[in-house]
């Protein structure tokens, strides 16, 4: 017997048993991290979320997000279940420079991630991409599509981040739940390919 399982060795897997895997939802500054977490997630999700100060003024830049508030200083967390046996946890990375050594810690075990964009301020992805490709994990520009943002084509976004050739972008809202979802499961099927030999077929 397989004492972890309950189950002889050699059976074949449960097709019912519970697979959790782990997706990193990163980018710059105010690009919507905490908002699709939030509104994908089954769980009320986890925020460490502190308000701006003036002592962080001098290194916080706001440019194009004066709107807001608060910064996320550690991580955010919440749950998804894609589809019955399959759950997503997601870890929303802080998005300023010095909260940056909190990412390997958080990306360890990660199937990939999702590289939120803003194209008012898409030159703030440009660390993230570079993150995610120097360390060979999967990821995908999902591009937030804020409402006085110029509205730009996948292609266009995948030229200017000079991304990798098979690198999806796809255009969400993070604000909606169905939006945000698809751009995971997008995700899953990319880090599925990927990673073909160990995780084949999560989501179909």
């Amino acid at each position: 017997m397989n004492a972890a399982h309950g189950a002889p060795e050699g059976a074949a897997p449960d097709p019912d048993a519970e697979l959790a895997l782990k997706i990193l939802v990163a980018g710059g500054f105010g690009v919507g991290k905490t908002t699709l977490v939030e509104s994908v997630s089954e769980i009320h999700p986890l925020r460490t979320e502190e308000r701006l100060s003036e002592a962080g003024e001098t290194v916080d830049d706001t440019g194009g997000v004066d709107s807001k508030g608060t910064t996320t200083v550690a991580m955010d967390f919440g749950r998804i279940t894609i589809r019955q046996g399959l759950s997503l946890y997601l870890f929303g990375t802080p998005g300023q420079d010095r909260f940056w050594f909190l990412w390997d810690d958080l990306s360890e075990g990660a199937l990939g991630a999702v590289v939120l964009a803003d194209t008012r301020r898409l030159e703030d992805s440009f660390p993230a991409v570079d993150y995610f490709e120097r360390r060979a994990i999967p990821f995908l520009v999902a591009v937030n599509c804020f409402a006085e943002a110029r509205s730009y084509g996948a292609d266009e976004v995948a030229r200017a981040l000079d991304l990798d050739r098979g690198t999806p972008v796809v255009l969400c809202d993070a604000r909606d739940r169905d939006s945000g979802k698809e751009v995971l499961v997008r995700l899953v099927e990319h880090a599925g390919r990927r990673h073909s030999a160990r995780v084949p077929d999560l989501v179909g």
